[in-house]
């Protein structure tokens, strides 16, 4: 049995790990370092582009519950993240290229997968999983709308990212929101005056061009806080700069609004602002982040870049396995299949494997339980009735309410999350595969 997996992202990694752990041989094609997107600058599988953060990992959230499912998968990504670990508050953030060497190690060691560094630019015969990620282009791209027909496009940015030495401590205060202990986060307070002068040279600022379309579709997930701040003077004070849960110990009191700084690497010698996408030029990053009081003499390693993202649309193609419905053979997985989220691409990789491997045996598989988080977003994005189809994340929306009446909100997730991975568990002991 072999398989072909383009890609060695996120999703292709999961998917040529879960095959080979299961006897499959797995060819996987990745075209770096022979060729680099414009949003990968590294050699190394996995890449994480955008922020290290991984999101929540308490499993009474959404992010924590399908990291949770993930990990019954024998997840490579999340066995990854355990081991490169950053301090995050109650996120699980990872040291970025710790994590891709690790996996980048393990998959090239692995006796059943070949790594062919190659450019794909046609889907090949046999059994294939396309991981080609949001940044397809090319022939292969013409071959794959040859077969998916209509796409739907939309714009992903990311944050700067800032030396820790260069952070003003005597104006920023390290805290996690609600706790009155020194936290993960380093917090860059301004006062109303402040605010007012940054909101000004924000929403002022010259942009980058976009050279693929005049008036691009930004997925509200990764919107740019300068197109963010446009909406209103307050909007960003109620989204990435809240103050809410903060006390300033300089002042004693809240400050009107907030930065905050996450860790960008195990050593906490960089940090990156969170929330903080953008498509400024270079010079106006510079020159209008440099007015937050803490970042006046910020050394930015990196600047925020904003990059094409293109996803087919899986409710008119896909099965709940990421799988052509007119061609089986033919699997996508990652954010081309319209998942949103580091973790959500993982875990597309591994439902795709999982659906090629019942093909393989011949075996027929029910979907994997609704009332789980990965279920749910397998559920959602082959649902033939969704119409406005978007990108979409891990949410307790999706899921099905518990038949109980919890008016708790965290109980409530908390009943939630237990009922479903004790589901996948059962899934995963009556499915003859794993």
């Amino acid at each position: 049995m072999i398989v072909k997996v383009i890609g060695a992202g996120l999703a292709g990694c999961e998917a040529a790990w879960f095959l080979a752990n299961h006897g499959v041989n797995v060819k996987l094609y990745e075209q770096k370092p022979v060729k680099h997107s414009p949003a990968h600058k590294s050699d190394g599988f996995a890449e994480l582009v955008c922020s290290n953060s991984l999101k929540a990992d308490r499993v009474s959230s959404a992010g924590g519950l399908l990291k949770a499912e993930m990990r019954l998968f024998d997840s490579i990504c999340l066995e990854s993240a355990d081991s490169c670990r950053v301090a995050a508050g109650g996120a699980l953030a990872v040291n970025r290229d710790d994590f891709s060497e690790y996996i980048t190690q393990k998959i090239k060691s692995h006796p059943n997968i070949e790594v062919i560094n190659q450019e794909i630019t046609e889907i090949p015969d046999g059994d294939v999983i396309i991981a080609t990620g949001p940044l397809t282009e090319g022939k292969l791209y013409e071959n794959i709308q040859n077969i998916c027909g209509d796409y739907l496009s939309f714009y992903d940015a990311a944050a700067p990212i800032v030396t820790a030495d260069s952070v003003d401590m005597t104006s920023a205060f390290c805290q996690s929101r609600y706790s009155d202990d020194e936290g993960d986060y380093i917090n860059c307070p301004l006062n109303k005056e402040e605010y007012e002068q940054f909101y000004d040279a924000l929403v002022n600022a010259e942009s980058a061009k976009l050279h693929e379309f005049d008036k691009p579709t930004v997925y509200e997930g990764c919107m740019p806080i300068e197109i963010m701040a446009k909406r209103g003077a307050d909007t960003i004070r109620f989204g990435p700069m809240k103050p809410v849960g903060l006390t300033n110990p300089h002042t004693g009191h809240r400050p009107w609004a907030v930065v905050q700084l996450r860790k960008e690497n195990a050593d906490g010698t960089m940090y990156n602002l969170v929330g903080f996408q953008t498509n400024l030029k270079f010079p106006e990053q510079q020159r209008v982040f440099s007015m937050i009081p803490a970042l006046k003499n910020a050394q930015f390693t990196r600047f925020g870049v904003m990059h094409r993202n293109t996803f087919i649309c899986s409710p008119k193609l896909m099965t709940p396995y990421f799988q052509m419905r007119t061609d089986k053979r033919i699997a996508f997985a990652g954010q081309i299949t319209g998942v949103e989220g580091y973790m959500e691409s993982a875990m597309s990789g591994i439902v795709a494997a999982v659906g090629t491997l019942a093909r393989l045996k011949q075996i027929e598989i029910s979907p994997l339980p609704r009332n789980t988080m990965m279920g749910a977003l397998c559920a959602y994005i082959s649902d033939e009735t969704v119409v406005d189809f978007q990108p979409m994340g891990a949410n307790f929306g999706i899921l099905p309410r518990p038949e109980q009446v919890i008016k708790n909100k965290q109980e409530r997730y908390s009943v939630v999350a237990n009922s479903a991975l004790e589901e996948m568990s059962k899934y995963i002991k009556r499915i003859d595969l794993i």
